[in-house]
């Protein structure tokens, strides 16, 4: 650019433009060493004062030593911002890339008479006990050599596990019973729908006459359409990921025991993401006053 400036006494900026060139970029001045600021290497908390990075490092280590926690940057970033850490997402993101732990996988036809099939794929609800959903699920005891069934309900509005239970077999008469005791145990509006595939056990009559003498609706979903009952469907596939993937069992007892921990670690402890990443039993507290009110009113 000098050379054909001082030879053909032509300004640089016609020369400039004539090769098609930014003005800004043949200005520029390349800066030396990396762009932008240095990352900060101490993170505020609000109990501990300023923490140096190893300390956040522990405190992740921590939360993922836990039998049942296995999250990614996003949802421990709740966790830490829960317990007095002032952090967000991207600087957490760049600590855990740092040392390590960032997880990159991925984390979650009968015909029978008179049953009534969902409308509607997608559940919205405004209060608890408003939907229910129920399924079962099958587990693998080595020692007995032989399946297990794991029964659970959910409320879809606070995603709490009202109930579940817990045997080699599931009848029609313990179908029965699981619910009459659910039903007992909580204070609810006489409105109530529950959902769940077309299984044996909840298409049976007399699981279907006793709903019905409660005044509870029963709805089935559609052959091969588990997304219609997606909110049990996930926390049987979050059972999967974070309890049965990872728990070294041999018995019924052993597993059983720790389905009792997991539940009350799920309703109480986990962070849910569809919830705004708070508990089961946190979005239970701030919304159980409307059962309440409705039951008062019916």
């Amino acid at each position: 650019m000098d050379r054909v400036h001082q030879h053909y006494r032509i300004s640089k900026a016609k020369v400039i433009s004539m090769v098609g060139m930014v003005h800004s970029s043949y200005y520029r001045t390349p800066s030396l060493g990396s762009k932008g600021n240095r990352p900060s290497e101490l993170t505020y908390n609000r109990t501990k004062g300023w923490v140096s990075q190893k300390g956040v490092v522990d405190s992740v280590k921590a939360f993922l030593s836990h039998e049942f926690i296995d999250c990614g940057y996003r949802l421990m970033t709740a966790y830490l911002q829960k317990d007095g850490y002032e952090i967000n997402h991207k600087k957490l993101y760049r600590i855990m890339k740092e040392e390590g732990l960032l997880k990159l996988e991925n984390r979650i036809s009968r015909s029978g008479s008179g049953r009534k099939f969902v409308k509607f794929r997608k559940v919205v609800t405004c209060r608890p006990f408003q939907c229910l959903e129920m399924d079962i699920k099958m587990v693998w005891i080595p020692n007995a050599g032989k399946n297990a069934y794991l029964l659970s309900i959910i409320d879809v509005h606070t995603r709490r596990i009202l109930k579940d239970y817990f045997s080699f077999s599931i009848k029609q008469a313990k179908v029965i019973a699981f619910l009459s005791s659910m039903f007992s145990d909580y204070q609810h509006p006489e409105t109530v729908v529950i959902r769940s595939d077309n299984g044996s056990q909840f298409i049976a009559k007399s699981v279907r006459g006793y709903l019905g003498m409660i005044g509870v609706e029963q709805e089935f979903t559609h052959v091969a359409t588990p997304e219609e009952n997606a909110h049990i469907e996930a926390y049987h596939g979050i059972l999967k990921k974070e309890l049965f993937g990872r728990v070294d069992y041999r018995t019924f007892g052993e597993i059983e025991q720790i389905l009792k921990r997991y539940v009350l670690f799920y309703n109480n402890e986990r962070l849910h993401g569809l919830l705004g990443r708070i508990t089961p039993m946190e979005k239970w507290d701030q919304h159980k006053h409307t059962i309440l009110m409705r039951k008062l009113t019916a």
